[in-house]
């Protein structure tokens, strides 16, 4: 449309325009292609996508117990018979929906105002499930308490600040093997599809067994359908769930079926519909039982809007951690060498299928500013409550909608913005309405599997044992050493033999081996200390060239390469 067209021209020749590199502003660095509605469209599009986050991770992080206690009469359960604590679970719930909401709208503004990246942030999924079920561990049962590991992610949110500034982080993102890179997003996704196919944050068709460490579920968790240790569901009642059944049908093959076809906001639509199938009562599948606990909160869903403030979880911190010092230091190196591969993995990925990668030095532009602002984000994050915040995958649904600068994280930030003020729609999704979630967005993860190296068994094995380890184990930080490792040594070993035989014993396939090396161009130095050392006084602002090497002009949201694989240009397919 003209009018369209004409305030395009205009925003994009205004400061605003200039600011943001969009397309007709003549800044050195246009990104081409770049036009005012469709920023805003994508923006959209990534809150579509990334929406489900303000239900699942509240639902998942409200399984640590948060600032509940547990008597320790009732830990024989893990108080999951005991209503006042099941009660008090259910206010933490309601804080993280706001917490959730309010740390993401912060941050994707931010990352879009101050580092004019496309990319949403919010707490991160697999990292709320290591916060969860491995460091806090269920209703507080894991190593540390829900208040210690905030306490250690507050501290490492400003080491990552360090590190980035040192350009560390962005060295790293280079520097890690493209096979781990790949099948890292790969063990990630299924690790959320077992989330998701668990009871308490998803369908409930598997639970954990005695002779099996897993076995096909799908009962009522009621003692007449589990075995005498209530823990596996007896033969004549599973897959007998009517919650599962409508998770399955209205929030997996709906969604499906939706995105097969591109509708925007195809997850959402699917969470939104089980939760409207769940919300009447004195039904089969009703979120709000006639219990105290499905009574109260049916009383709060009741206000549909409000501002619901975040009560017990707001600086909850635990300063003095003399009690748990050793605990406390596994916990914060854990947290520290988790979010170092995950959150720089996913932003350096995000970056690339936005093509914002120089192919020379595999950086990109604003990266010291970018990773700097997610780094921030988890400290400040950790204040309210929440798990590390990270890069969102689903930002590339905003990519693929044409979203190229900050201009669509801002939007997606000011779309959190508003949801803060709906907590008590989001604290009353069901898990049964984001478990089907949860295994979609895993298998669009498990995508990248297809351009791992798997010719050639130096890259094929470390990759495999990444995606393996990690929901076995269920740590996203066990799959990542597991395949670093195993990298090392099959690949030094191999290099080893080479030189003892001169070059006349080599493997299969070796000529196909991905290639590596840590001489990466760019060097490790941030590039603000090589603009200070090459005398440049206003180092802090980026050149307008790399030596002559265009890094912000991108086209059709694709990277300089056609050819790169999923991790290295092309993304997942997001609706």
């Amino acid at each position: 449309m003209g009018w369209a067209h004409s305030v395009n021209a205009s925003v994009a020749k205004s400061p605003v325009g200039r600011w943001f590199r969009l397309d007709g502003s003549n800044h050195p660095k246009t990104r081409t292609g770049s036009y005012f509605f469709t920023e805003i469209r994508a923006g959209l599009a990534t809150f579509f996508a990334m929406a489900y986050i303000i239900a699942v991770n509240a639902t998942i992080t409200s399984d640590t117990g948060g600032t509940c206690v547990c008597p320790e009469d009732q830990m024989a359960d893990l108080c999951d018979s005991y209503e006042p604590y099941m009660l008090c679970v259910q206010d933490i719930n309601r804080d993280l929906v706001t917490a959730t909401a309010a740390i993401s709208a912060l941050t994707s503004f931010c990352m879009g105002l101050f580092a004019n990246m496309p990319i949403g942030l919010a707490p991160g999924m697999g990292l709320n499930a290591y916060f969860t079920y491995t460091v806090v561990g269920y209703h507080g049962s894991g190593m540390v308490p829900y208040q210690v590991a905030l306490t250690a992610v507050f501290m490492e949110g400003f080491i990552f600040v360090a590190l980035t500034l040192l350009g560390i982080r962005q060295w790293l993102a280079r520097a890690i093997p493209a096979s781990i890179k790949l099948a890292t997003g790969v063990g990630i996704g299924l690790y959320l599809t077992i989330i998701g196919l668990s009871y308490s944050a998803g369908l409930g068709i598997i639970t954990g067994a005695k002779a099996t460490p897993l076995e096909l579920a799908g009962c009522v968790n009621t003692p007449d359908h589990l075995d005498s240790d209530d823990l596996a569901c007896l033969g004549s009642y599973k897959m007998r769930n009517p919650t599962m059944w409508i998770g399955i049908f209205c929030g997996g093959f709906l969604t499906v079926m939706l995105m097969m076809y591109r509708v925007k906001g195809a997850i959402i639509a699917g969470i939104l519909l089980v939760s409207i199938i769940s919300w009447p009562r004195s039904t089969d599948v009703t979120y709000f039982p006639h219990t105290p606990l499905g009574d109260d909160a049916f009383d709060f869903f009741k206000q549909v809007v409000t501002f619901r403030p975040i009560k017990h979880i707001l600086g909850a911190q635990q300063w003095d951690v003399s009690g748990h010092g050793g605990q406390f230091a596994l916990a914060f190196i854990s947290f520290l060498y988790v979010d170092i591969l995950d959150c720089t993995g996913t932003l350096y990925s995000m970056a690339r299928f936005a093509g914002l990668i120089n192919e020379r030095t595999q950086d990109f532009e604003g990266s010291s500013i970018a990773y700097t602002v997610d780094a921030l984000g988890i400290s400040i994050g950790s204040l309210f409550g929440t798990p590390p915040v990270t890069a969102f995958i689903e930002s590339g649904a905003g990519i693929s909608e044409g979203g190229k600068t900050g201009l669509t994280a801002m939007v997606t930030g000011f779309c959190f913005f508003i949801a803060v003020f709906f907590a008590p729609i989001f604290a009353s999704i069901p898990p049964w309405a984001t478990g089907s979630t949860l295994v979609i967005v895993g298998s669009l993860m498990a995508s990248a599997a297809k351009d791992i190296n798997w010719r050639y068994m130096g890259d094929a094995i470390p990759a495999f044992l990444t995606i393996t380890i990690m929901p076995f184990t269920y740590s996203i930080a066990y799959g990542m050493i597991a395949g670093i490792l195993s990298y090392i040594i099959i690949n030094g070993l191999v290099w080893i033999i080479e030189k003892v035989s001169g070059g006349r014993i080599v493997p299969e396939y070796k000529d196909e081996k991905d290639a590596w090396t840590y001489k990466i161009p760019g060097g490790v130095l941030p590039p603000w200390f090589n603009r200070l050392r090459r005398g440049k006084k206003d180092f802090w602002k980026s050149d307008d060239e790399a030596e002559g090497v265009p890094t912000g002009v991108v086209s059709e949201g694709k990277s300089d390469s056609s050819d790169l694989p999923v991790d290295e240009g092309k993304g997942p397919k997001v609706a």
